[in-house]
């Protein structure tokens, strides 16, 4: 087992050599015209291909300053390394175009664009990653959605959940970033609080410490957790018990009934899309959730982590799912490749005749990075359906 472990980090980071090598052969030999320039860059990729696999290897182990600060900088690297990878995909592509376009004829070829559009390059992905860097460390700002639904009872018109989803507590996201959302959410005085999922990268014993800011949140009916696909990564039973501890009702594929204004509000839960890929005992299960509860419900709301749960959450009778998962993409351009995985990527939707409200993410994942995609807090208002509502 150690042997194939070995083999695979060989092969993990000879892929990372390779792609850093790749962008290096396609930029450093151009950028001649600004002194030191090319050998900046070079150090910077030297450094990144070896911080990058370096701190996702390290970054679920307990870590002291040094490593956690190496972790940061491999995590800074990622989100740089990313937006110089892609744009000089793209930069190859524009100069095979212009030196097409000489073949038959028109235009001067490539070469006349070979040192401006590295040097392009080479800007343009450092103010990606520093307007990323601030966008990710920022507070999340609030998004207000109205959820229209038909045959809302006049005492749920104007209910209110606060959605927050994929904060990833980890290396870089601590107990001060937490507290400042939690701050944001209390502000709001919601009714009821939902986390979707994804709270943590790492162990209770590293990080309980830095999520206990969560037990502050403070609504009318208490503050509602499901397992996202990256608690299942860091022991999602003992995280489980520990958010229980703080506080918050956890639903593994089960229901809770609200008592508001003299009528009925069900909450669901089911566990992660993914989740019996690493517990049978915890695969998601809607039907399950719902069984047992009162028909008659004024409003039935199930949290799903992933957006793909919602087949299945319409067909046993859910009338709103609150998703998260995909973090609307965290910066371009991986916003449009998240469709090939999901149904949804941000926002509000239909299926099949149920609501579906997919959040950005509250915090963000591995590279402190959210270019052209903003983190939010998500406050949801059910309102009674008028005529014209989809």
């Amino acid at each position: 087992m150690s042997q194939r472990r070995a083999l695979h980090r060989f092969y993990f980071f000879g892929l990372i050599g390779l792609v850093h090598a790749y962008v290096w052969l396609r930029l450093v030999p151009d950028l001649g015209a600004v002194p030191g320039l090319a050998p900046a860059l070079s150090v910077v990729l030297a450094l990144s291909a070896v911080l990058i696999p370096t701190s996702m290897l390290a970054r679920r182990r307990s870590a002291g300053r040094l490593l956690l600060g190496a972790i940061w900088l491999g995590l800074l690297c990622m989100g740089l390394f990313s937006s110089l990878f892609v744009l000089t995909l793209l930069r190859d592509l524009v100069l095979a175009g212009a030196s097409a376009l000489a073949w038959f004829g028109a235009g001067g070829g490539h070469a006349v664009l070979e040192a401006p559009s590295a040097l392009f390059v080479v800007a343009a992905s450092l103010l990606m990653s520093v307007a990323g860097f601030v966008g990710a460390r920022r507070v999340a700002r609030v998004v207000r959605v109205d959820i229209p639904l038909r045959g809302l009872p006049a005492g749920l018109d104007g209910f209110t959940i606060a959605q927050i989803s994929d904060i990833h507590v980890g290396p870089t996201i601590r107990a001060p970033y937490v507290r400042r959302i939690v701050d944001a959410v209390n502000q709001l005085r919601p009714d009821m609080v939902a986390i979707t999922g994804d709270l943590v990268d790492g162990s209770v014993a590293d990080l309980a410490p830095h999520a206990r800011p969560l037990a502050e949140l403070a609504s009318r009916h208490g503050t509602f957790f499901v397992t996202g696909n990256h608690e299942y990564y860091s022991g999602a039973h003992a995280w489980v018990e520990a958010l229980r501890d703080m506080g918050m009702r956890v639903l593994l594929n089960e229901h809770a009934v609200l008592r508001h204004a003299g009528q009925e509000l069900v909450v669901a839960g089911i566990t992660d899309y993914s989740a019996h890929q690493f517990d049978p005992a915890h695969r998601s299960d809607p039907q399950r959730a719902i069984d047992g509860a009162p028909a008659d419900a004024g409003a039935r709301v199930v949290l799903a982590h992933q957006p793909r749960s919602a087949a299945a959450t319409a067909a046993a009778g859910f009338d709103l799912q609150l998703s998260g998962h995909t973090h609307g993409g965290q910066f371009l351009p991986w916003n449009f490749l998240v469709p090939l995985q999901q149904p949804f990527v941000t926002g509000l939707h239909r299926q099949d005749g149920m609501w579906v409200y997919v959040n950005r993410g509250t915090g963000y994942w591995g590279p402190p990075m959210r270019f052209g995609v903003p983190s939010e807090i998500t406050l949801l208002r059910l309102v009674r359906a008028r005529d014209g509502d989809a």
